[in-house]
């Protein structure tokens, strides 16, 4: 099987707790996962069978959480290039606002500009229509791996 390492940007909890929950989902299906509550740089491994899975809230007006914003800068700044990475997305956020998942497209975006590849389409979810987020996640997990045949 596979092996997941998940990077979440996190203000209050959310994007950290469907992180879990898609931890535990991606295990029960076989695969390894390890989750980064602090991510750095050194925690995306390029090898084979092995993914990325961002899942980032946004907050304020459209800032990526403070656990995130030392990543997203080190990407920006050190420029690595990244054309054997492949991963997944997952936005949380609210439609009310312009900025709705804006930090994870910002991320998202990053990562394309670096040479990774995205495996399926992004997830951005309105935590205010009141759906569970990790029912939606799972389903879109779920349908993204199967299209990218990662058994």
């Amino acid at each position: 099987m596979s092996h997941f390492t998940l990077l979440v940007g996190s203000t209050l909890g959310c994007a950290e707790d469907l992180a879990e929950d898609l931890a535990d989902h991606l295990q029960s299906a076989g695969h390894t996962t390890v989750i980064h509550t602090s991510p750095q740089l050194d925690h995306i491994l390029i090898a084979p069978d092995h993914y990325l899975l961002l899942i980032c809230s946004t907050h304020g007006a459209g800032d990526l959480p403070d656990n995130i914003q030392p990543f997203f800068e080190a990407l920006q700044q050190q420029a690595p290039h990244f054309p054997k990475l492949s991963y997944l997305a997952v936005g949380l956020g609210d439609n009310s606002y312009d900025t709705f998942c804006h930090a994870i497209q910002k991320l998202d975006q990053t990562l394309t500009a670096l040479g990774a590849t995205r495996i399926g389409d992004r997830l951005e979810i309105d935590v205010s229509a009141g759906d569970p987020p990790e029912q939606q996640a799972q389903i879109w997990l779920d349908r993204s791996l199967n299209e990218a045949m990662i058994a």
